[in-house]
């Protein structure tokens, strides 16, 4: 199955262009599902059909499917007291009920990753559309699996677990029970969902593809937007400009004179970067299948969106290897870097990411860096205790 993630800036009209996009892929043949994420049914409001918890059909080959975040956020922390129940009696907690439960901050992320990971699983479909949160909330969750995934490994590292077979003893000198076997099974357990959802958003069929309407603020949004993907590195296919207003729309003196050249001027921006697409305004909030249609939306593309971080060998001419991080849009005063161990800690802009070293580089010390042309050069030197002798 193939991926699509639709997102772009407050009010782009993500949510109107990903039920545009999953309909004509059904139309041309695609078994589609479509993934939305608001709490607010926004998402049937654009087909005409309410969605919910429960997938509903749409039309022959189109599927819809909001989760329940607030119903998915229970039953995890139900499980999750079951699991935890001899660590809490040893506390002296008392257990919460599930109607006094009220989801916390990053439920919705939670939901929607599972619901991404089980889509994909299930293999039942053709094209799996997401229609995602607001860029800023999407980047955040896209980047969700794999940092929580480094929060476990460094909590609750692989080699700690050797420690199962001291448990008995450790016990009798601590004179307390120790936690029980089934805190490590748990983190297993959430580092292998985590892992199936961090897969289907790097893997090579997932395609991103970004919405917004042409404009300064549209503008700004799109070059964070394409900064925070590259970071995780992805980038979009298709840059989407929504709401295109028609050259005719302003007469002589038409006060839509001004919106329709700024229009203009930013789209021929854009195709200088982007691969564009533009979809024209309706005139009106587009409501039903026969507007969707009507948009003609483009459909997935065969594109990988993945972004090579590529090591180069400049040790014969210069001595060193070369990391090269595409970062387009980055500006060289909000970038930094930081070497902590193995791993390597980028920040651009307001994105940060902490990246794993190549093998190689893990044997080197950090020798500079330089950013040209949207790409970030990393220079690695081979620390000489480390490095293979004759190299």
């Amino acid at each position: 199955m193939r991926t699509l993630l639709i997102t772009g800036p407050g009010g782009s009209g993500r949510t109107t262009v990903a039920a545009a996009t999953a309909l004509a892929a059904a139309r041309a043949g695609a078994r589609t599902l479509l993934l939305g994420a608001d709490r607010d049914d926004t998402l049937g409001a654009v087909l005409g059909v309410r969605t919910g918890p429960a997938p509903v059909g749409v039309e022959p080959r189109l599927t819809a499917w909001r989760p329940d975040a607030d119903q998915g956020f229970r039953d995890g922390l139900a499980a999750l007291q079951d699991r935890a129940a001899s660590a809490l009696d040893l506390l002296g907690a008392i257990r919460l009920d599930p109607e006094e439960l009220t989801p916390l901050p990053g439920a919705d992320e939670l939901a929607l990753l599972r619901a991404l990971r089980d889509a994909a699983l299930a293999e039942a479909h053709d094209l799996l559309v997401v229609d995602l949160p607001p860029a800023p909330r999407a980047l955040a969750l896209l980047a969700l699996p794999e940092e929580l995934r480094r929060y476990l490994r460094r909590l609750l590292p692989a080699e700690r677990q050797a420690a199962r077979a001291l448990r008995p003893v450790l016990g009798r000198l601590a004179g307390v029970p120790m936690p029980t076997e089934a805190l490590y099974e748990a983190a297993a357990r959430w580092d292998l969902e985590l892992a199936a959802a961090e897969a289907v958003v790097a893997d090579r069929t997932t395609v991103v593809r970004l919405v917004a309407e042409p404009g300064p603020a549209g503008d700004d949004a799109v070059r964070a937007a394409t900064l925070g993907l590259a970071l995780r590195g992805l980038r979009p296919d298709l840059l989407v400009a929504n709401r295109v207003l028609p050259e005719d729309a302003a007469p002589g003196g038409c006060w839509l004179a001004g919106p329709v050249a700024q229009q203009r001027k930013t789209l021929e921006e854009w195709r200088g970067t982007y691969d564009v697409h533009t979809l024209a305004h309706l005139g009106h909030d587009p409501r039903g299948a026969d507007d969707l249609a009507a948009l003609a939306a483009p459909g997935a593309t065969p594109d990988a969106s993945a972004v090579e971080w590529p090591v180069t060998d400049r040790l014969a001419a210069d001595g060193v290897l070369v990391w090269h991080i595409p970062l387009p849009g980055a500006i060289r005063d909000e970038l930094d870097l930081v070497r902590r161990g193995d791993e390597l800690v980028v920040t651009a802009g307001p994105f940060r990411r902490v990246v794993p070293l190549p093998s190689a580089l893990r044997r080197c010390t950090v020798d500079g860096a330089a950013l040209r042309e949207g790409t970030l050069a990393v220079r690695f030197a081979p620390d000489p205790r480390l490095w293979p002798q004759g190299r």
